[in-house]
């Protein structure tokens, strides 16, 4: 598999000079782009597997772009971490598209990507994009509140680790609802999810006080952003494809039956033996993406 190149981009952020990370796949110069946004806690190197099938079986020149979105991977942490929220994500990656100038533009989203995927579409316009097949993985403007409450119970953790094996152990006790995975694939998974200590061993390649906001919300705030997400998602015009693990506790089975009804009318495929999220890793899931955004 070839190595992405890394690249950043000035975002607007009201503490100063704020740098978001991409990895870049494929032809700089193509017209057609593919924007893969990562989940809660993840980072842009989630997506290597399925980057490098889209470069591989694109009939033309393709650019895949996987940002690393604020406060994780290779981009910097905010100043004022109430700042970790999706509209604040949906303005960078604006700033993203401004500098891509995609004229053909798709968007695969995992979970919080796929949230400010809805938030994008809605305001591509304004840097002069279109989305026009968007992806969402496991994510719909109904978000169970067990499964938030299950997340806020390992989001912001210190972690350190003696070595890249021993967090991809602790790492699967967290994220085993990923599916199955052989230890190769988790390995490599885990690797861009640390950073090195100087003092020896590795930490999470994340800024744990992106909690702070996500621990403030409330089934009653809760309610008010699906209202607005929902109101965003019935005006997405573009071609969708809704991905859902079968054993999803983020996604019911009832809200991903009402996003095949309304809106853009997604098309809806299930993955069996996996729960919040599929990464995209296993053949069948890559074969899924692919087939629908070079279709």
């Amino acid at each position: 598999m070839a190595d992405p190149t890394l690249n950043f981009v000035s975002c607007p952020d009201a503490n100063g000079a704020l740098r978001m990370a991409y990895w870049s796949w494929g032809d700089a110069n193509a017209a057609h782009t593919v924007v893969c946004a990562h989940g809660l806690t993840r980072q842009g190197r989630d997506f290597d597997v399925l980057a490098q099938a889209l470069v591989d079986r694109a009939p033309g020149p393709i650019r895949v772009v996987c940002p690393d979105v604020v406060g994780r991977g290779m981009s910097d942490w905010l100043a004022d971490p109430q700042g970790y929220a999706i509209p604040h994500y949906a303005g960078h990656m604006l700033a993203l598209l401004a500098e891509l100038k995609p004229q053909t533009l798709d968007w695969v989203g995992t979970s919080m990507g796929g949230l400010i995927g809805i938030v994008v579409c809605a305001h591509a316009h304004a840097v002069g994009a279109t989305v026009r097949r968007l992806v969402l993985n496991d994510v719909g403007p109904v978000l169970e509140w067990e499964s938030l409450q299950r997340i806020g119970t390992y989001l912001g953790r210190t972690m350190h680790f003696d070595s890249l094996q021993q967090a991809a152990d602790a790492l699967w006790t967290i994220a085993s609802s990923f599916g199955p995975h052989t230890p190769a694939q988790w390995l490599e998974l885990s690797r861009h999810m640390v950073k090195a200590d100087p003092a020896g061993g590795v930490n999470l390649h994340y800024d744990p006080a992106m909690a702070l906001p996500f621990k403030a919300i409330t089934q009653e705030t809760a309610a008010q952003g699906e209202v607005a997400i929902w109101s965003l998602y019935d005006a997405i015009t573009a071609h969708t494809l809704l991905v859902r693990g079968a054993d999803s506790d983020l996604l019911s089975p009832q809200t991903a039956a009402q996003m095949t009804q309304r809106g853009p009318m997604a098309r809806l495929m299930e993955f069996a033996g996996v729960g919040h999220a599929p990464t995209f890793v296993a053949a069948d899931q890559v074969d899924a993406v692919a087939s629908f955004l070079l279709a």
